[in-house]
């Protein structure tokens, strides 16, 4: 009996030449620009694209995780002195986030979805980096920073409010909060749900306020938090852009959690190919159809330069 016949199924002309296995080597950006240049790309993209402006990651090689213990909806919900904790420490790191402007990475995407080749953009950053440098259809997939929601009526307001209420509570807590960053052992990082680690006593004192809508409902930023779900029809609608993309381009995520990860396994049931630039091992890897593990800062603005330059056109024969 002869060997069984393998039946594959039929993919996309612009991938047909491409391993199914295939890595592409660190700084080999032509693969990956052939699929981008075919159009219909969704990115996914998590916080190691947003490393470059100084918004650290939660479990890359430096994560935060690795050093702090994020905040979590339990701790935030259960008690006032978590939501009092919370919002002294994001008070402080609010100026650095508020601050913190696109990098190349951001605007390589930004000009990729402007030239039409981008159908989406599904972001689990919370800094709204991709829309300031100038995407439009982006979904915040974790939510923004630069909202807050009530807990109790569901008002969602502008960050930038809140912080003047809370400067207007607080007088002179920021100086209470350099001298404590001051202080030997204290690191002063901003984490990536933007807040940084205050000691005790800096906190102690610090006063919250509630909604300006119902008066007494708390005020929570509108991001998910580790522990919260994420709102089911913003996950439909970023499943809807996998289901109809061409290819799902993970930018900066580790895949670690399955609020990412499952886009993947999405694709994979759809027979969407997956392209991967990640610095570091992504739990999607064995599932990608490119990889390429380097800089997003220097891969992204490569790719965007070899798919957006207009090549010469080839001599007519004789």
């Amino acid at each position: 009996m002869g060997e069984p016949v393998r039946r594959v199924l039929s993919r996309p002309a612009y991938l047909r030449e491409l391993d199914a296995s295939q890595v592409v080597e660190v700084g080999d950006v032509g693969t990956l620009a052939v699929l981008v240049a075919a159009g219909g790309v969704v990115v996914l993209s998590g916080a190691g694209l947003s490393t470059d402006s100084g918004i650290p990651d939660y479990r890359g090689p430096q994560g935060a995780l690795r050093r702090h213990a994020p905040m979590t909806f339990q701790d935030f919900t259960g008690s006032p002195g978590g939501r009092q904790r919370y919002w002294a420490r994001s008070f402080v790191g609010w100026r650095h986030v508020n601050k913190a402007a696109p990098n190349d990475g951001h605007r390589a995407v930004a000009a990729l979805e402007h030239a039409g080749l981008l159908d989406g953009i599904v972001t689990q950053n919370v800094d709204g980096l991709h829309e300031e440098a100038g995407a439009r259809t982006v979904v915040d997939l974790h939510g923004s920073l630069d909202r807050v929601v009530c807990l109790q009526c569901g008002d969602v307001s502008d960050r930038g409010v809140l912080d003047d209420r809370l400067r207007a509570a607080n007088p002179g807590f920021e100086e209470v909060a350099r001298r404590a960053l001051a202080l030997p052992g204290a690191d002063g990082e901003v984490n990536p749900d933007g807040d940084v680690a205050l000691p005790d006593e800096a906190v102690d004192g610090f006063v919250v306020v509630d909604c300006l809508v119902c008066g007494t409902g708390a005020l929570k930023p509108d991001v998910v938090f580790f522990g919260e779900t994420v709102p089911r029809d913003r996950v439909e609608r970023c499943l809807a852009l996998v289901d109809a993309a061409r290819l799902l381009l993970v930018l900066g995520s580790s895949l670690t959690v399955m609020s990412g990860y499952r886009f993947v396994l999405r694709a994979g049931e759809r027979g969407v190919p997956v392209a991967i630039v990640n610095q570091g091992p992504t739990r999607g890897d064995a599932r990608a159809a490119v990889r390429l593990d380097a800089p997003l800062g220097r891969v992204l603005p490569a790719l965007a330069e070899r798919v957006l330059t207009p090549r010469p056109a080839r001599p007519a024969g004789p």
